[in-house]
């Protein structure tokens, strides 16, 4: 993955990060998010995958229930948060993505692999988020406190 910072002011950072063929997403958005000290950010992107894990949260099993796509897929949209939970940066995102034949599919992104390329925008805020294990669900829900 590379990434570029192209803007910084009033404490606002942005980057491009550019997903190559075979990388995987999750894995490359925690890392940058690391690397970074993201500590309240959002962002969006678009591109393509080889094949993407969907997540579906089911309340009663309280876990994801997980959609495998195993084909090449269009990243329709592609937005998600990063906040601090235990002591470090934790990536949430949810995925759109469309087949050959039309039909759209979307949920939780649990995992995805790049074909040819994904173009993210990330962009951090002065202020921080954070995120608590919530008792009822065992989900890290954003706190705003």
């Amino acid at each position: 993955m590379q990434s570029k910072l192209i803007q910084e002011r009033a404490g606002e950072r942005t980057w491009v990060l550019v997903f190559g063929t075979g990388e995987e997403v999750m894995a490359g958005l925690g890392e940058f998010a690391r690397n970074a000290d993201l500590t309240g950010s959002h962002f969006t992107a678009i591109g393509a995958f080889s094949d993407v894990v969907l997540g579906f949260f089911d309340p009663n099993d309280k876990r994801y229930a997980e959609t495998p796509i195993r084909e090449q897929v269009e990243v329709l949209s592609l937005l998600g948060k990063v906040a601090r939970h235990q002591g470090g940066p934790k990536v949430h995102a949810h995925v759109v993505v469309g087949k050959r034949d039309g039909t759209a599919h979307g949920g939780h992104m649990m995992e995805a692999r790049v074909r040819p390329t994904l173009e993210v925008v990330v962009v951090e805020s002065p202020g921080r988020l954070g995120r608590r294990t919530d008792d009822r669900t065992g989900l890290p829900l954003l706190k705003l406190d």
